[in-house]
């Protein structure tokens, strides 16, 4: 699905990433593990094209991103990569449903087309009833599954999420832990997941521990 080669990265004399080399499977739930400040982050923003490698290519199914022009690549990231964060960052003012037509309508696909959509995966989400909720009426565990649903809006080729459950209580971060999986056996779903949880950890097909910029 997505192949790393070489990638390095600095933010002035600090290297962060210092020849990373990967290879991540489809339909699988991979986990990035390793200490704060290791790297993981930077390697999965520069994973998700939000941030450009000083050096090395990203490819997708082997086509090679990393000369894309700015607009280019945003169009590919809105219509093949989903993301998920720690905090859930849904728009206030809009009701669960438009929250997760958001990345269609930027997308420019029809209205109904979207809206069907975002109705059925917000009941694969277990939230068939709290579409026309805002996002202050719902709990933090229902606002990340929100979230979820949003970042597979557009049926992304992978969806990357840091830290996403985080924030959350136990019972919500379990289940949110095993909505990944579900989405992996029903869905076909690819997930790269930045986590500090152990336990979310073990649960992956293929774990990434990085340590000092370098995967061990």
């Amino acid at each position: 699905m997505i192949e790393a080669k070489n990638i390095w990265k600095s933010y002035g004399d600090l290297k962060v990433l210092k020849g990373i080399d990967l290879v991540i499977p489809e339909k699988k739930v991979v986990t990035i593990i390793g200490a704060s400040g290791a790297g993981k982050s930077t390697l999965l923003h520069i994973l998700g094209t939000l941030d450009l490698p000083d050096q090395g290519e990203i490819r997708y199914e082997q086509e090679n991103i990393s000369s894309y022009s700015p607009n280019k690549l945003a169009s590919f990231r809105n219509q093949n990569i989903g993301f998920i964060f720690q905090f859930h960052h849904l728009l206030p003012e809009f009701t669960a449903l438009e929250n997760v037509c958001i990345p269609g309508w930027i997308k420019g696909s029809h209205k109904k087309d979207t809206e069907k959509r975002a109705y059925r995966l917000l009941e694969i989400m277990g939230l068939k009833d709290r579409t026309h909720h805002k996002p202050s009426e719902l709990s933090g565990g229902e606002q990340q599954r929100v979230s979820v649903a949003r970042a597979l809006m557009n049926s992304p080729k992978v969806v990357l999420a840091d830290e996403p459950s985080g924030n959350l209580d136990s019972q919500s971060k379990n289940e949110l832990h095993q909505l990944f999986f579900d989405l992996r056996d029903e869905l076909g779903q690819t997930f790269v997941i930045v986590t500090h949880d152990t336990q979310l950890a073990t649960m992956a097909d293929q774990q990434i521990l990085i340590r000092d910029g370098k995967i061990v």
